[in-house]
Formats: C-alpha cells, sequence, structure tokens
C-alpha cells in the first residue's frame, strides 16, 4: 500500500490543478463575454431622466463610444418634476474619473435604429473632472425617441412597397401586364423575333448596297458624285474669298462695301427727311393741312360716287336708267350704219348741185 503522505501529496497536486483550472476558465470566461473585471475599482455616478426608453440593467456606459461601466440600477423616484422621474445608478472605472468632466452630458444611444441601446456620455469643457457619487446632466431623450418613432413610419413605407413590388412581380410571374407577356407570351416572342430577322434583313440588304441606304453607304459613283460636288462648293468659296463673281465682289470690293454705305447713309437721310417733314412725301407723311385737304378731297370723292350709284346726274343716269343705255345703244348703231354708207358710197353725201334761179 502507498504511504499516506503521498496519497495526501497526489491529492493536494490535483486539487492545485483544478483551482488554476478553474481561475483560467474564470479568466477565459471574462475575455470572451466582456464582463465587468473583478480587480477593477468602480465609481458611482447618478443621472435623472424623463424616461428610462426601455433600457435594461447591465447596459453599456460610454465615454465618447468607448466602454467604461455598466449600468447598475434604474429605478422610479417619485420627484414630482417629471424630468427626474426615473434614476440611473451606474458603475464606472475610477480611472476615466478624471477624464470626465463636471459638465458633461449623457444620453441615450445606439448603434444603429434598431440596435441595442446604451448610455454615452458626451465630455464638456469644465476644468473640474466628475467625482464618485456626482450627477451627470442628462440630454433630452426625446432626441432618440423621436429618432425611433421617426423610423416607425419609414418602416411601414417600406413594408408597402416591398408589398406592392411583390405584387408586380407576381403579375409578371403569371405573365399580366406589358413586362409579363413581353418574358412569357409567345407569340410576343415570336413577333420580336421576326421583327429582329427583318432587321438582319435589312442590314443584309443595306451591307450589300442594296436599296437607297445601301447606295448611299456603298455606290462608288455617288460618292465621287459627293466629293465632285463638295470640289466645286469649295471651288466656289474659294472663288469668294478671291472676290471673283457678283457675291466675291460683294464680299471682298471695298468700293462695292463704299457704295453701300454712302447708299445706308442717303437713306438713313432721306428717313431723316422724311420725318423731318421735308420734301413732298415728308409733307405727305407730316402736313397736317395736307392730310386735311386729302381727307375732304376723298369724301368729295365718295360722295360723287355714291350720287353716281344712286342715278344722280348724266352719269349716274348712264349707268343706271336702262332707257338712255338704249337710246346710245340705237345712236351708236345708226352711227354705224352711216359710217358703212359713207364708206360704201362717199360721192352720195358729197355731191354738190348748184340751182339757178
Amino acid at each position: 500500500m502507498p504511504a499516506s503522505h503521498k496519497v495526501a501529496w497526489s491529492q493536494l497536486r490535483v486539487g492545485i490543478m483544478s483551482m488554476v483550472a478553474l481561475a483560467l476558465l474564470a479568466v477565459l470566461i471574462l475575455l470572451m463575454t466582456g464582463a465587468e473585471n473583478p480587480f477593477e475599482e468602480r465609481a458611482t455616478l447618478y443621472t435623472y431622466m424623463l424616461d428610462s426608453a426601455a433600457l435594461t440593467e447591465g447596459s453599456s456606459v460610454r465615454l465618447n463610444g468607448i466602454l467604461i461601466g455598466k449600468v447598475t440600477r434604474i429605478e422610479i423616484t417619485g420627484d414630482k418634476d417629471n424630468n427626474r422621474a426615473i434614476r440611473m445608478t451606474m458603475a464606472v472605472e475610477s480611472r476615466y474619473l478624471k477624464q470626465i468632466p463636471d459638465d458633461s452630458i449623457i444620453g441615450f444611444s445606439a448603434e444603429n435604429v434598431l440596435g441595442s441601446k446604451f448610455l454615452n456620455i458626451r465630455r464638456g469643457t469644465s476644468p473640474t473632472a466628475i467625482r464618485s457619487g456626482g450627477t451627470l446632466r442628462a440630454k433630452d431623450e426625446k432626441d432618440f425617441l423621436e429618432v425611433v418613432q421617426s423610423a416607425m413610419p419609414l418602416l411601414e413605407s417600406l413594408q408597402s412597397i416591398l408589398a406592392r413590388i411583390d405584387k408586380v412581380v407576381a403579375q409578371v410571374e403569371s405573365g399580366r401586364g406589358s413586362i409579363g407577356k413581353l418574358l412569357y407570351d409567345e407569340q410576343l416572342y415570336s413577333r420580336v423575333n421576326n421583327a429582329l430577322g427583318d432587321i438582319q434583313a435589312v442590314t443584309g440588304a443595306v451591307r450589300e448596297g442594296k436599296g437607297t441606304i445601301g447606295h448611299l453607304l456603298y455606290d462608288e459613283s455617288l460618292y465621287n458624285e459627293l466629293r465632285k460636288t463638295l470640289a466645286r462648293v469649295d471651288a466656289v468659296a474659294a472663288g469668294l474669298e478671291k472676290g471673283e463673281g457678283t457675291a466675291g465682289k460683294l464680299l471682298k470690293d471695298p468700293a462695292l462695301y463704299d457704295e453701300l454705305r454712302k447708299s445706308s447713309t442717303e437713306i438713313r437721310m432721306l428717313v431723316a427727311d422724311l420725318n423731318a417733314g421735308k420734301g413732298t412725301a415728308g409733307k405727305l407723311l407730316k402736313d397736317e393741312a395736307l392730310h386735311t385737304r386729302l381727307v375732304a378731297t376723298l369724301d368729295r370723292v365718295n360722295a360723287t360716287i355714291d350720287r353716281v350709284n344712286s342715278g344722280q346726274g348724266t352719269l349716274g343716269q348712264l349707268m343706271t336708267n336702262p332707257a338712255l343705255y338704249e337710246n346710245l345703244a340705237a345712236t351708236s348703231a345708226q352711227m354705224n350704219g352711216l359710217m358703212k354708207d359713207f364708206r360704201a358710197n362717199p360721192k352720195k353725201f358729197l355731191t354738190i348741185q348748184l340751182k339757178l334761179f
């Protein structure tokens, strides 16, 4: 049988190894879960708020986003001031107290709109750091709540849009609508295929030089004619640049340019004289007395024409009286007959008879 002291030593070594293993397991659990370091000295801070915004005990406390502690207790104070209705107790690492000014502000934050919430301390500017047991001023938590509430209509709208998209996709899959028919209608597919075949045939014909477009693209004679036309246009442009022809002289001859300037000057002078009432045309445009006379003359002419139209006077009777017209026609006919007789037998009218008494 083994000695008793050897058995005791073996049992002691097993116990020591078990304790070391448990310690290592505890350290690993602390590192993996992010639990608080039990050996770290902690300070207690407080804050008062209107609403807890569903924050739970054990939530993180961060300083400008860096984890420094946990929320240990959330309770209702019963204070009549609604801004102090909720008190939150926080346990933070003491080494961070000197980095938290006493005018810092604490408020709700979240990783995203739907993420877990935590308390975030925004550092102030006071030179005095907060002490353990101090109270931090809370930011109005309405800001965070309004952000969360404002996201709800957006989520509802997104759900509605997704529902409509699902309906559209269902209609497309069932072959309804333009897109659905385009995807599932065999007849439309055949038509599109035929149209593509026709396009390929037209493209082939054009490539072979058939038709108007084909000749335009591939006919060498048409290309040469276009080149000749362009050459003639270039020659005309060169002639214009040299001052040849009427248009060239119009562009390049300074004498013609001077004449045109003189003509335009004379025209401006003539227009100025007309505006000043000089000359016959100017007086006709500007003289009020002449204008009055012309108007009076036109009035008299209109009155005369009215009398003629109404049958007054000789000319009016001539235009409106049928009897006078018939008499004139009869007289004209007699005169014509007399002239015919005179031409036929002038001696009859020119014979002079002498009689002696």
